[in-house]
C-alpha cells in the first residue's frame, strides 16, 4: 500500500491520539521539531521530577494547555503528545485551537493492542499496568469515530507499524 503524505496545518494544532506503546513520542520526534512538541510526560517531569508520576497529571496539563495557547497565539505549529484517547481529554485542546482561530488536526496511531502491550513490556521506565493499556484501547476504539465531530480536520488514521514508519507529512 502506498500512502500519500499526510496534510497538516502549518500554524495549527496536531493532536497525536493513541494508547501507551503506540509510538506517539517516537512519531513526534521523527516528524516534528522538538520545540513544537508538547509532551504530557515532559510536563509531568517538569512539575514532579518524574515523567511517570501520574499524581502530577493535572498540574502538567494545566501547563501544557497554557503553552499550547501561547504557541497558537503566535501561529506556531504545536503537537500534543499524550494518549488523548477520551473525548474529554481532547475537548480543551480543540477549544484552545478554536479560540486562537487555528485548525486542529488529529493523527491516530491505532496500532494493534498486542504490539502496544509488547512495546510496553520492553520499556525500562514508564511501564504501565496491562489493565491501564487495555482500558486505553477500549476508550480509543470507542471514541475515535467522532473525531471529526469534535472539531478535528483533517483526521488521519494509521493502523499498522509499517504505515507509521513510511508516512510523510506535508504542511500547508
Amino acid at each position: 500500500m502506498t500512502l500519500g503524505p499526510l496534510s497538516l496545518p502549518a500554524d495549527g494544532l496536531v493532536v497525536l491520539v493513541g494508547i501507551a506503546g503506540s509510538g506517539k513520542s517516537t512519531f513526534a520526534a521523527r516528524h516534528f521539531p522538538a520545540d513544537a512538541v508538547l509532551s504530557s510526560d515532559a510536563f509531568r517531569g517538569l512539575v514532579a521530577g518524574d515523567p511517570s508520576d501520574q499524581s502530577a497529571t493535572d498540574d502538567a496539563f494545566l501547563l501544557l494547555h497554557q503553552a499550547l495557547d501561547m504557541r497558537l497565539t503566535r501561529g506556531l505549529l504545536t503537537v500534543v503528545d499524550a494518549t488523548n484517547v477520551q473525548p474529554w481529554a481532547r475537548e480543551k485542546l480543540v477549544e484552545i485551537a478554536r479560540r486562537r482561530r487555528r485548525r486542529a488536526a488529529a493523527i491516530v496511531l491505532g496500532l494493534p493492542l498486542a504490539i502496544c502491550l509488547e512495546r510496553n513490556a520492553s520499556r525500562t521506565a514508564g511501564r504501565l499496568p496491562l489493565t491501564a493499556i487495555r482500558r486505553q484501547d477500549r476508550s480509543l476504539r470507542h471514541s475515535i469515530r467522532d473525531l471529526e465531530a469534535e472539531g478535528f480536520n483533517p483526521v488521519h488514521r494509521l493502523t499498522d507499524a509499517a504505515s507509521v514508519d513510511r508516512i510523510r507529512l506535508e504542511f500547508g
